[in-house]
């Protein structure tokens, strides 16, 4: 069986390995063997082949992988409450730090500020979710309205 052939599998092997993991390091390696398949397609002996495989694989883990990574991560989603911090609501009741509701995201929402008053119908920015219950501060007057009042 040709030599390459066997790289190529490993490739995919590790493409598959990749899949479970989602940390990119197996595709680093993938990528590795697809360079020493090639070599070995065009005819390279075994120990340039390894040594190619060694070499792509170490410049993927150690100078793309990092940077893939960082991007990775900064685009993460924000889901569940913490997809509502930073959005608009608009009060339903006066909420002061003691007693108030929002509707915020289409419902309606136990909360509270951390000092001062958001007047009734008057916009406010949450700035956490505890539990059940939207910690807010008043909008500014420039605010972008981001509410769903579906």
């Amino acid at each position: 069986m040709n030599p390459s052939l066997w790289w190529f599998v490993g490739a995919m092997l590790l493409g598959i390995l990749e899949i479970f993991t989602l940390d990119l390091t197996f595709a680093m390696l993938a990528g590795g063997a697809l360079a020493g398949g090639l070599a070995a397609l065009f005819g390279a002996d075994l120990w340039l082949s390894i040594v190619i495989f060694a070499v792509v694989s170490a410049l993927l883990l150690f100078v793309l992988r990092p940077s893939l990574m960082k991007h990775f991560r900064t685009g993460a989603i924000s889901t569940g409450t913490a997809a509502l911090v930073g959005r608009t609501a608009i009060a339903l009741d006066e909420v002061t730090t003691r007693t108030g509701r929002v509707k915020l995201n289409g419902e309606v929402w136990t909360a509270r500020t951390l000092e001062g008053a958001v007047a009734e119908d008057a916009y406010a920015t949450v700035l956490e979710i505890k539990g059940a219950m939207a910690i807010v501060a008043p909008a500014a007057d420039d605010a972008v309205i981001d509410t769903e009042e579906g």
